[in-house]
């Protein structure tokens, strides 16, 4: 696409289709943080050992892992739009029935539900966003479905902190947490009801054989020159694709695959998740600060950051390019941890500590907001060919929410080891999360950059027919 070209792109059409998309966005984070609040009052009501405690968190990372396998194969079959409203009701009975549950148990089993219902926008919107952009803007708009995350995991913590204030804590501990998960019902109908209004992806719909469709939704973007331009491209690499599992794990894309697959691992074991849904212990056993108010307005101080930062990667993305925002944020995730671990393990003033840890917590947010955050995001919805778009990035992202599970699993275990504490006093799972850092930093040596270019032009990239690969 010429520079004249992208100017004319119909941002009137363009910018609400994707504002409609990145509801999911903005339902995913709500949905996914609003065990942030809810987690302590769960823990007093139903006796959590920390094994517990951490399954009771992270068995929605197993039902999101299932979600994205099945979103990835839906929507190659009937579309992303259709597999994203499919999702919908998911979502509405899953925040029913984890509000109305009378038992551990059921709590557990409507959890995962909600996951399953979370793997859908988490595969499907970075896809259909990428594959109805114009390659001068996909990095922005790609990322403006993290800044929605993020604002949802943000607009939960306020919602949590508002419901924990209308009793006390026994009222918290019985009631409380219930009216949590009830509140994610209404973006759940929000975003169900206004998908009908979207277009189906053009990429999708030439897959699939209905170029006359696909063509009227590319000369809406950007005119007849766009879309002839596109439809040209899009034709070309679909003769050479079949859309198979096969494919997927064929010659010409195991480098793509295997980086695709890395950087989504390690964006989840760097730590993130952990101060998302897990802040307010965090800072509650560093700190030793007790009540409500202890960690949660520390949670949307953290959250607001995240926003923050996050519209700072939307400004750059596509200026800067992918890489240059990956080394400098992830470096800065790098020296966050380690002082946090510092901080938490030397400083023995409780109330000091407190406001350093909170500080470090911060600027590792805004580091991981600005990079690892939407850059990789980005770059997943960027790499695969059209016809397996789909299957790829939905295995890229199931083994994303698989070591998400593990990090949410582990940290309470390791954070209440008896043996660890003692020695790094709640240190010691920052240690970790810095050294998968400097390994992420390593990994995008490697990965190429894709700042300008059409996903035909990144596909062609991988020389598929390239005896190289």
């Amino acid at each position: 696409m010429t520079e004249n070209q992208a100017s004319k792109v119909n941002l009137r059409y363009l910018a609400p289709i994707c504002l409609i998309a990145t509801l999911g966005g903005l339902l995913l984070g709500y949905d996914n943080g609003v065990i942030s609040g809810a987690i302590e009052p769960l823990t007093a009501k139903f006796t959590l050992s920390a094994t517990l405690k951490g399954w009771v968190s992270s068995c929605v990372m197993i039902g999101g892992g299932l979600g994205v396998l099945l979103a990835g194969i839906i929507s190659d079959h009937i579309g992303r739009k259709k597999a994203l409203i499919f999702a919908g009701p998911l979502f509405v009975v899953s925040a029913l029935g984890a509000a109305m549950s009378t038992s551990l148990g059921v709590f557990v089993l409507f959890r995962f539900l909600s996951g399953v219902a979370m793997g859908f926008p988490s595969t499907c919107i970075p896809m259909y966003i990428a594959e109805i952009t114009p390659a001068r803007l996909r990095g922005r708009l790609v990322t403006a479905n993290q800044i929605a995350i993020v604002s949802g995991i943000t607009v939960v913590y306020f919602s949590n902190y508002s419901i924990a204030h209308c009793g006390d804590q026994v009222w918290n501990n019985q009631y409380a947490w219930r009216w949590m998960f009830a509140s994610c019902l209404l973006p759940a109908v929000l975003f169900t009801i206004l998908l009908s209004l979207i277009p189906e992806s053009p990429r999708w719909l030439m897959k699939n054989e209905m170029e006359t469709k696909a063509c009227a939704i590319f000369e809406r973007i950007g005119g007849l020159a766009f879309a002839q331009e596109e439809i040209a491209n899009i034709r070309g690499a679909l003769m050479q694709e079949k859309g198979t599992w096969k494919e997927v794990f064929s010659p010409g894309l195991r480098k793509p695959l295997f980086w695709g697959i890395s950087l989504a691992v390690l964006q989840q074991v760097t730590g993130i998740n952990i101060f998302l849904l897990f802040g307010t212990t965090v800072f509650r056993d560093i700190s030793q600060a007790t009540g409500v108010d202890a960690g949660m307005i520390q949670q949307s101080v953290i959250g607001v950051a995240c926003v923050v930062f996050t519209l700072v990667a939307l400004a750059v993305v596509d200026k800067w390019g992918r890489k240059p925002l990956m080394f400098l944020g992830v470096s800065g995730m790098f020296l966050g941890l380690v002082s946090m671990g510092v901080m938490a393990q030397v400083m023995t003033d409780p109330s000091a500590a407190g406001t350093m840890i909170l500080l470090s917590m911060i600027f590792y947010i805004g580091c991981f907001s600005l990079s690892a955050g939407p850059v990789i995001w980005v770059l997943l919805s960027e790499l695969y060919p059209t016809a397996v778009r789909g299957r790829a990035l939905s295995l890229a992202t199931f083994c994303m929410w698989i070591s998400d599970y593990v990090v949410l699993q582990t940290f309470p275990m390791m954070n209440k080891n008896v043996w660890l504490v003692a020695r790094f006093h709640h240190a010691f799972p920052f240690y970790v999360y810095a050294g998968l850092c400097l390994i992420l930093i390593f990994i995008m040596y490697f990965v190429p950059e894709t700042k300008g270019k059409s996903l035909e032009e990144i596909e062609q990239s991988w020389g598929r027919n390239n005896k190289n690969l």
